[in-house]
């Protein structure tokens, strides 16, 4: 059992101790949206990569990081509000990933696993790449949270300190697309922004700094994911989506953790 459940618990909490401080940036800035534009993006990586016959996971994070590069540059137009632009992009790409897939016959993928997540089949190979991603976006956020916080508080008071908004937001797009890419073992294309979202909105109700809500989240990150594959082992039930809802049940409870909090102060 340690054997068998070591590998995907592992890459799991990679998974989840990024996607806490990401998760952060994602609720501060109301970027839920281009989560899911990125997520579905890497099916369209995955087309490529079956296409070209190359390597899927790095053919994933090739297009999810020129999609990132395309949505810094959409918003930078005023012609189309953000949302709409988004949701053109989102399932644009989301389509052609399924129709490619569906106009190669000779090729055989699992294409629930690559939608929901398929954590169990992870190896120790992928489990290594995951920390290593990991550790590199958790060092570039260490390096530019001043910089990120900024933009995210108050862009114009930013400008005016001398910080780069295009470069700053350009390097959170490309962090995020990162991420997004790396965990879609985890929970999937369909559910990955959900894994960003609800620990950390779990968080904002119980922290007070930036920095205890990014430490939160990762920690109901963490929880989400041990509790998610307990329940799919003991009830046999597909493991991303078994992570999801025990996020969903972390955010849940944290509205009567709040209200206890806010007695005692």
């Amino acid at each position: 059992m340690i054997e068998l459940l070591l590998p995907p618990l592992l890459a799991g909490l990679a998974v989840a101790i990024v996607a806490g401080p990401m998760g952060a940036f994602v609720v501060w800035r109301r970027m839920a949206f281009f989560g899911d534009t990125l997520a579905h993006g890497a099916l369209l990586g995955a087309a490529f990569a079956l296409a070209a016959e190359v390597s899927l996971y790095p053919a994933v994070v090739l297009v999810c990081l020129l999609l990132a590069l395309l949505l810094v540059a959409l918003q930078q137009q005023r012609k189309l509000a953000s949302d709409t632009l988004l949701g053109i992009v989102s399932h644009t790409t989301l389509a052609l990933g399924i129709i490619a897939i569906s106009l190669q016959p000779d090729v055989r993928i699992d294409l629930f696993a690559f939608l929901f997540g398929d954590l169990l089949s992870v190896s120790m190979q992928d489990v290594l790449w995951l920390w290593l991603g990991a550790a590199g976006i958790l060092a570039l956020m260490v390096w530019g949270w001043r910089s990120l916080l900024s933009i995210t508080v108050d862009e114009d008071l930013a400008q005016v300190e001398g910080i780069p908004l295009v470069a700053t937001r350009t390097l959170l797009m490309l962090l995020l697309a990162v991420l997004i890419a790396g965990a879609i073992r985890t929970v999937g294309v369909l559910l990955i922004t959900s894994l960003l979202v609800m620990p950390a909105a779990s968080a904002r109700r119980l922290s007070k700094t930036p920095e205890s809500m990014a430490i939160l989240a990762s920690l109901f990150g963490v929880v989400a994911v041990l509790g998610g594959l307990t329940l799919s082992w003991y009830a046999d039930t597909p493991v991303g989506p078994s992570v999801v809802v025990v996020a969903a049940l972390l955010f849940v409870a944290s509205f009567p953790m709040s209200a206890q909090q806010a007695r005692r102060s």
